[in-house]
């Protein structure tokens, strides 16, 4: 049985290397974030009103294994799958690729896990994954 995925494809560009021309590492990192907001912006628009009404989606934890460099110009996918959802908490699965006209080529692979809580008297307190959130999520376990 094949695993849905939600896919976000990107260019590399020149601003998003080093000085020796390789793609720095944190733009793996802001490319997972990228990838999570296109998904809420896709399948759960409605989250919107949700963090104007108190939600906050506070990443608690991210990695990245990096398996190959990338250069300018190389064409990315980041795909993106649910690992685990429970009350409160979210575990996001990444996985980068290479496009190229041979095909895909792993280049990295990471995780988020991403806490639900609520502000409530100038704290943070653990709340419910809304059920819009929950619904577009479970098409992608």
């Amino acid at each position: 049985m094949s695993q849905r995925y939600y896919e976000m494809r990107h260019v590399v560009g020149f601003e998003e290397t080093n000085v020796v021309g390789n793609v720095y590492y944190t733009n793996h990192i802001r490319w997972q974030g990228r990838c999570r907001e296109m998904f809420l912006r896709d399948y759960a628009p409605g989250i919107l009103d949700d963090l104007k009404e108190g939600l906050a989606l506070v990443t608690r934890h991210v990695s990245c294994e990096y398996l190959s460099e990338l250069q300018p110009f190389d064409q990315i996918v980041v795909r993106m799958r649910l690992g685990e959802l429970t009350q409160s908490d979210i575990l996001l699965l990444f996985e980068y690729y290479r496009e190229s006209a041979s095909g895909l080529e792993r280049i990295a692979q990471g995780e988020q896990k991403v806490s639900c809580m609520r502000r409530r008297n100038g704290h943070l307190a653990a709340a419910p994954v809304p059920q819009s959130l929950r619904t577009a999520l479970e098409e992608y376990r």
